[in-house]
């Protein structure tokens, strides 16, 4: 409730995107599943790891949208007989997934690697090109 008083104030003019990206990380925020975690690097980037065991690399997708890190998981039904199975203990998660991470400007998913169940998503944010202006005097007069 706060967070929206504050941007709804007569001085804060054009936040309406900052406003939208608190909004959509909060809501990010807010997803349970799957399992993950986020590291720093060593060459100052991040990786994004998630735990997705038993998907398979044509299962999962990785985009970027709107400055939004996305990461989504299906299961396909085709070919799996799982209702016909009776378990005793089903532990292990068999729905997919739509995971989403909101990224800042400049950042860049440098790559995506499904390893031992693990989806490993690596980030970098390239240093920014220094860009000198010069602005011209004119005389007035």
């Amino acid at each position: 409730m706060t967070r929206t008083i504050l941007f709804d104030s007569p001085f804060l003019l054009g936040f309406e995107h900052t406003r939208d990206l608190i909004e959509r990380a909060a809501k990010a925020a807010a997803e349970g599943y799957p399992p993950y975690n986020v590291e720093q690097a060593e060459d100052g980037g991040v990786r994004i790891t998630l735990a997705v065991a038993g998907f398979s690399p044509d299962q999962l997708q990785v985009t970027v949208e709107g400055g939004q890190l996305v990461v989504a998981g299906r299961r396909d039904a085709e070919g799996k007989p799982e209702a016909d199975k009776a378990y005793l203990h089903r532990g292990i998660a068999a729905r997919g997934f739509l995971r989403t991470f909101v990224l800042a400007d400049g950042m860049e998913v440098t790559a995506a690697t499904l390893e031992h169940g693990l989806l490993h998503v690596d980030l970098a944010r390239p240093e920014p090109e220094r860009l000198v202006r010069r602005i011209p005097i004119r005389s007035v007069g």
